[in-house]
């Protein structure tokens, strides 16, 4: 599992860095101004998942799933640290269901 460095959107511009999804998942950094950009170059959709660590009355919080069709991209967050952030290393933890293709960038505006 890799861990992606958070890339600032600045006034002057950003030509952000791409990393292949890893097979096993990421990890980024928690932030109400953090996002991921999810490029999917394969033929098939993929199904991005941000494991939630929060909890409501006990209940633990349903992870959030984002397709990403064939030949297409998405940008997902913010990735709101009180649903996300993992209490164990305060990261929010990444998963693709297919990883040929696909890469990713984390960002925060």
């Amino acid at each position: 599992m890799a861990i992606l460095a958070t890339q600032a959107v600045a006034l002057a511009g950003l030509n952000p860095t791409y990393s292949t999804a890893a097979a096993g998942g990421d990890k980024v950094e928690c932030g109400d101004r953090n996002f991921i950009h999810v490029k999917n170059g394969s033929a098939s959709s993929v199904t991005v998942t941000l494991t939630a660590t929060a909890a409501v009355f006990g209940q633990a919080v349903t992870n959030l799933t984002v397709a990403v069709p064939a030949s297409a991209e998405r940008m997902i967050g913010p990735i709101q640290p009180g649903l996300l952030q993992s209490t164990t290393d305060g990261l929010c933890a990444i998963g693709y269901s297919a990883s040929a293709s696909v890469t990713v960038a984390a960002l925060r505006i």
